[in-house]
């Protein structure tokens, strides 16, 4: 099973083309979406698609380029058997550790986890359990550089696809972010830009919020403002104490990033400059 990702200029013929191209090949169309944007006039089309044993990358690359040339195509082909290796990185909050290592350990996420980093030691026990290993990473203003050199270290070591941050609490620094665009995933809760700080459901409560949520979005240089990926609520009402709202926001957040982390790991997420298209 393979997925062949494109976005190219907006323009008539590309859905025809690249679908006589796999028909001439032989090759079965199990699954096909495409948006064009009328506001940036770009193209984006994932089609997941059935080859014979016999299929070569290669091949395909060398009959697809003519294609792709004439639309001016950005385009891969990717193979869904191959599980992408995904860097977890958290502080102390362990829910959405906890959730992924699941999926991770039941194989409901296709994906591997080559390390978790944090910079604190709570959660160390937790990785062991699950045999991953665990890089402690402390961070003060003073070894913020060393720290970041050393994290890069571990992703190149680890050769991770993707980078999430499973509620780490420090911020990376621009040219880490810069470093890595559309390949790092953060969550917090959508109380802001209303309720910031670090207690924002007190605030809420105090507000009496009626929805809670989470985003999950690419991380970019601009704090908490990257491309979002994917966002949920959950309704909240007066009988329910700042513990409840607390518990509903864990839960939410926990189901939020695992669905933007699927979503990435198939391929079904495009940068359209400060916004995603996700082809569901």
């Amino acid at each position: 099973m393979h997925v062949l990702t494109i976005v190219c200029p907006d323009t008539t013929g590309i859905v025809a083309a690249v679908a006589g191209y796999l028909s001439d090949q032989g090759i079965f169309i199990d699954e096909s979406a495409h948006f064009g944007d009328p506001e940036t006039r770009r193209f984006f089309m994932r089609t997941r698609f059935t080859a014979s044993s016999t299929f070569s990358r290669a091949a395909f690359a060398d009959g697809f380029q003519p294609i792709a040339e004439r639309f001016g195509m950005d385009w891969q082909v990717h193979d869904l058997r191959i599980r992408p290796r995904v860097l977890v990185m958290v502080s102390r909050h362990d829910h959405c550790l906890n959730d992924l290592l699941y999926r991770y350990r039941t194989g409901a996420m296709a994906m591997q986890i080559p390390a978790i980093v944090s910079n604190h030691m709570d959660l160390a026990g937790l990785a062991e359990w699950h045999r991953v290993p665990y890089f402690h990473l402390p961070v003060t203003p003073q070894t913020k550089v060393q720290a970041e050199a050393r994290l890069l270290e571990i992703i190149e070591d680890t050769q991770a696809e993707l980078i999430v941050l499973a509620r780490y609490m420090q911020v990376l620094s621009p040219a880490l972010c810069a470093r890595f665009p559309g390949r790092i995933i953060n969550i917090h809760h959508s109380f802001l830009p209303g309720f910031k700080g670090a207690r924002p459901y007190y605030e809420a409560h105090a507000r009496g919020v009626k929805l809670i949520g989470a985003t999950a979005h690419y991380v970019t240089a601009d704090l908490d403002e990257g491309p979002i990926i994917e966002q949920s609520v959950e309704r909240v009402d007066h009988t329910q104490s700042v513990d409840d709202l607390v518990a509903v926001g864990r839960d939410v957040e926990c189901l939020t990033l695992a669905r933007a982390i699927k979503l990435h790991l198939e391929h079904r997420v495009f940068l359209n400059d400060r916004r995603t298209v996700v082809l569901r």
